[in-house]
């Protein structure tokens, strides 16, 4: 098995992925997923043998990269994928010369996760599609 992380052009696979995972499992409204914002993102694609697997985006805003999109096709959960999707994500934007902190909107059920990987959430419990989130933060380098 060889998995491959990395910056990518192929917004298309980005998308067929986030539509798999958010839209027709979710069942997020397409017109909510997809955003402007993907014009000016970061992507970052994981394929495992050449398949696509998983994916996010990073909004940069001056000194915060805002980490979106994390998804993670349902039969890759579980394997560690998503934590190496983040790392990925995290050295991306430490990459960045003056960003020194990650954020993102986690979904309340993932709210642990991030917490293992050093976000600490704030703010209150809102809703983004009808499902419930927090934002969290971390600081980078």
């Amino acid at each position: 098995m060889s998995l491959s992380i990395n910056v990518t052009d192929d917004l298309d696979t980005c998308l067929k992925l986030r539509f798999e995972v958010f839209v027709r499992e979710q069942k997020v409204p397409f017109h909510e997923e997809h955003d402007s914002a993907d014009d000016s993102a970061t992507h970052i694609l994981a394929s495992v043998d050449g398949v696509p697997v998983g994916t996010a985006r990073i909004v940069f805003f001056n000194d915060i990269a805002k980490i979106g999109r994390v998804c993670v096709r349902k039969s890759e959960r579980g394997t560690g994928l998503g934590a190496k999707l983040i790392s990925a994500c995290l050295k991306e934007a430490e990459a960045r010369g003056g960003v020194n902190k990650a954020k993102l909107g986690a979904q309340i059920q993932a709210l642990g996760f991030y917490q293992k990987l050093g976000f600490e959430a704030f703010g209150p419990v809102y809703l983004d599609a009808g499902i419930e989130h927090r934002d969290m933060i971390r600081k980078l380098h």
